[in-house]
């Protein structure tokens, strides 16, 4: 599910799911993590993330969401926990990222890919926080989104749940540059050529430095996200709206809210 390349300096992590557009599994989150945490034991000196396919990334696979629905509140924690772990092991790599986002990257599929240090964008990828449009709850990807963008914007995506260009992502710092699709690939090897010029240990002290100014404010974050991520998942509202997803229906929402 996660093809892993090692080549002078640079280890390569690719989704390689395209028939699902790289959606996220357990699996695959447990073997990019492993995948992100061996790459200093590897010898590599920058780290590049890219999607196999059309899509960089569709989020969690909703297919293996749906099973869950009988799953044990204990369950839903550790699956909540193994997702934040995810996210951790990108947003904390000692080493520089790059993400290579060729079409695109949804829910936790954009949380990756603006996650990294760098973000290189085709004109064609898309990003948007869908969560809500299933009865979701963007809770893991809020954290990282609030400290990128500030809160009012976090707001504004995260409650319209709508997709968003390049272009766009750009303008609110989550993409560093757009690259022609087809020089994506080019243009992350000459970055990554740019970044192992710089000495490595003066990079990885100065993320080090950069996780510890955030450390108390996203430890308290990351901990109330996994609870609502956790929560989410055993919700009328989520069943449904994987449901009607699935079946390619609308969604049928009950307001408890209003009674």
């Amino acid at each position: 599910m996660v093809k892993v390349e090692d080549d002078g300096g640079v280890r390569t992590i690719t989704l390689n799911r395209p028939e699902k557009r790289n959606a996220l599994t357990p699996e695959l989150q447990d073997e990019l993590i492993a995948a992100l945490e061996g790459a200093e034991d590897a010898g590599a000196r920058v780290v590049v993330l890219a999607g196999g396919g059309e899509a960089f990334c569709a989020g969690l696979d909703l297919g293996a969401l749906r099973e869950m629905a009988g799953k044990s509140s204990t369950e839903h924690h550790a699956e909540a926990a193994r997702t934040a772990k995810m996210f951790r092991a990108v947003w904390d790599c000692g080493l520089p990222t790059i993400a290579v986002v060729q079409g695109p990257a949804i829910a936790g599929g954009t949380g990756l890919a603006t996650m990294c240090d760098f973000t290189l964008a085709a004109l064609e990828a898309r990003f948007g926080y869908t969560e809500v449009r299933i009865g979701f709850v963007p809770a893991l990807v809020s954290a990282y989104l609030s400290l990128q963008v500030g809160a009012k914007v976090a707001r504004e995506l995260l409650l319209s749940a709508r997709i968003f260009d390049a272009e766009e992502a750009r303008r609110l710092g989550l993409v560093s540059e757009i690259v022609p699709r087809e020089a994506l690939r080019a243009r992350a090897a000459e970055l990554a050529a740019e970044l192992m010029r710089n000495s490595p240990e003066g990079m990885r002290a100065t993320k080090r430095l950069l996780r510890a100014q955030q450390l108390g404010w996203m430890e308290t974050a990351l901990e109330l996200a996994m609870e609502a991520n956790a929560e989410g998942r055993q919700t009328a509202d989520f069943r449904e709206g994987v449901a009607s997803f699935l079946e390619k229906r609308k969604p049928l929402w009950y307001d408890r809210g209003r009674g």
